[in-house]
């Protein structure tokens, strides 16, 4: 086939300028990237993580203090924002946080000794104590927030007494959807009833409460729990969180893609990411990539 030599020249001219700017867009992407300087995690933190692990972890389980922890994790946020006046408005001393006071004290003099934010330790704190807990996963926890001494609204956390269209409403209204409170709740697999269910206080919520695992799911859907709390039971019968329940109960690490997304935006509530450090790599086992290898192919696609 016969091509003539203006056609040969063109090509080649397309050839080249296609070269140069691909070569220019590698070029200028390679050197923003070294533009950007990522700011190290403070070493304070790696020596914070060596604190909590003796406090979180006993005789291969997780603790009474890691329990508290997760949950802590989850009250100062859910009211506004996560902004340490859980401890620095003494919200502890609220009824709707019984159960905490001795992990706020413990936490505040701990910020108050390595000078850290009371909102940032808290947070760190709940990240450290799920990844201590046997199977835990790694959230991925940011360090740089404002903290506040103004109380945040008292009665916006659940009471545990809630529908499922309830409960389900409540956290869409703070932008979270129906599976991210189907993940979340699987943090009571850790977790002991309190004064919800009275007649069972103290109580575990599934029957390896020292291992981070699936079986919180499997026996609150069963009915084989120690103890299950209303709003538990009306979330597995809803077909909005029973169907992702369902799964999780079959498949823990389907639970862990979905809970550490849901768990990591719930410690940005009120804050966003804009100025913090990334200090994930001060939790035990640092970096999330090794839950994402560790996970099946199928458990690692987002619902």
């Amino acid at each position: 086939m016969y091509i003539s030599t203006p056609f040969i020249s063109v090509l080649a001219a397309a050839s080249t300028a296609q070269a140069f700017q691909f070569s220019d867009i590698t070029t200028t992407a390679s050197n923003i990237k070294r533009g950007i300087k990522q700011e190290a995690c403070p070493a304070v933190w790696s020596e914070i993580s060596a604190t909590l692990t003796q406090q979180f972890l006993a005789d291969g389980q997780c603790t009474d203090a890691a329990r508290a922890a997760i949950r802590a994790g989850f009250h100062d946020c859910f009211n506004g924002a996560c902004d340490g006046s859980l401890i620095l408005a003494d919200e502890c001393s609220r009824p709707e946080n019984i159960g905490l006071a001795r992990l706020c004290g413990n936490l505040g003099n701990l910020a108050q000794q390595k000078n850290v934010g009371v909102g940032d330790l808290i947070q760190f704190a709940a990240a450290h104590a799920i990844k201590t807990c046997p199977g835990g996963p790694t959230v991925p926890v940011k360090i740089g927030r404002k903290d506040s001494s103004t109380p945040s609204p008292a009665g916006i956390l659940p009471t545990g007494h809630e529908s499922a269209p309830d409960l389900i409403a409540h956290f869409a209204a703070r932008g979270f959807s129906a599976i991210d409170l189907a993940a979340l709740i699987g943090a009571h697999t850790a977790a002991r009833n309190r004064v919800t269910v009275p007649d069972k206080a103290n109580l575990t919520m599934d029957s390896t409460p020292g291992q981070w695992d699936n079986r919180y799911y499997a026996e609150t859907i069963n009915g084989k729990a120690p103890v299950t709390i209303p709003s538990d039971r009306n979330m597995a019968g809803n077909l909005l969180t029973g169907v992702p329940m369902r799964s999780f109960a079959v498949s823990q690490g389907a639970w862990g893609v979905a809970f550490v997304p849901a768990m990591e935006k719930m410690g940005l509530m009120g804050v966003g990411r804009s100025g913090l450090v990334d200090c994930t790599a001060a939790l035990p086992g640092g970096s999330r990539r090794r839950d994402v290898k560790r996970a099946g192919v199928w458990e690692r696609v987002r619902w």
